[in-house]
């Protein structure tokens, strides 16, 4: 093959490394626990569901890291508390909305914090995103749009949706502080300390909201222990991959979040629109868009994005 043709390769096909293959598996992970979560809510108030969520998290990550836990130091525990602060909020301001809506309109309406993290990242890291990640959460943006499908022409948003929409903000802020610290600290010491923080947030809330701990259920027990397991790994891969992935690739990655939690949802016996189908496509293809490299012409480097 001549170096030509391998240089035109190299610009157009997109190069997907082993974290940001691990991110995409784990946006399955997370795109499958919407509809565990809405269950869920039929047994357990809000709060206290995340709090032993993350308490479960907490103690399957820690028996596994006490060594490791010796040599916490005081900048960790300041970044696993800034971090687990803003997954209590996000995580609890959904659990909150999928009281009253779908699993799917949830997993749409949390994946607005596509377009608020390349704007965060810009204010608080000073780093502009790169044209082909602005082009890649534009693509993702637009197949959420379409992901949503709205059936009627009321535009107007319930208490459910409003508190999802801010839950965003802490899902936008969880990946900017990952990438900020990211490189900078131990990254299973980090996350118990974030996954600790969520939980005893997410419990301490309970008294303001007057959130009582509900009667035992085996589902949610059973349900505690799955998705806190799933907590731990989804929290731990997040901190070692975006050692290496940047806050605004890693968010064109958790773009397809809704379209597994759709096709989960399809095999629960929801039903995907043609027009979803059409959403999730463009969100595929926003994600591969955001990993393209461009050679710039008379360069002998690839140019990469400025992300």
């Amino acid at each position: 093959m001549s170096v030509a043709k391998k240089s035109f390769i190299s610009a157009v096909v997109p190069q997907i490394r082993l974290p940001e293959a691990v991110l995409i598996f784990i946006t399955m992970i997370w795109g499958g626990t919407f509809l565990a979560v809405h269950h869920a809510m039929q047994v357990s108030g809000p709060f206290f569901f995340v709090g032993l969520r993350f308490a479960t998290a907490t103690l399957a990550l820690t028996l596994f890291s006490l060594r490791v836990l010796r040599g916490l130091t005081l900048y960790e525990l300041k970044a696993g508390v800034l971090i687990g602060l803003a997954i209590m909020f996000g995580y609890s301001m959904q659990t909150v909305g999928l009281q009253t809506i779908t699993s799917s309109q949830s997993a749409f309406i949390t994946a607005m914090y596509v377009p608020i993290v390349p704007l965060l990242q810009w204010l608080v890291l000073g780093r502009f995103p790169g044209i082909m990640s602005w082009i890649g959460i534009l693509l993702a943006f637009t197949g959420l749009m379409l992901l949503a499908a709205p059936s009627s022409t009321d535009m107007s948003l319930s208490l459910g949706e409003i508190l999802t929409l801010a839950g965003t903000l802490g899902m936008a802020a969880e990946i900017i502080l990952i990438g900020a610290f990211a490189g900078k600290v131990n990254i299973r010491r980090v996350t118990i300390v974030q996954l600790a923080t969520a939980s005893l947030a997410s419990f301490l809330m309970m008294v303001p909201t007057g959130e009582s701990p509900p009667p035992y259920s085996d589902y949610l027990l059973y349900s505690a222990i799955g998705l806190g397991l799933a907590s731990a790994l989804i929290q731990l891969t997040m901190n070692w991959a975006q050692r290496s992935v940047s806050p605004t690739r890693a968010t064109v990655i958790y773009a397809g979040e809704p379209v597994w939690a759709g096709i989960v949802g399809r095999l629960a016996g929801e039903r995907l629109p043609g027009v979803a189908l059409l959403g999730g496509a463009l969100i595929v293809i926003g994600v591969v868009v955001s990993e393209l490299r461009v050679r710039r012409k008379g360069k002998a480097a690839v140019a990469t994005e400025a992300d």
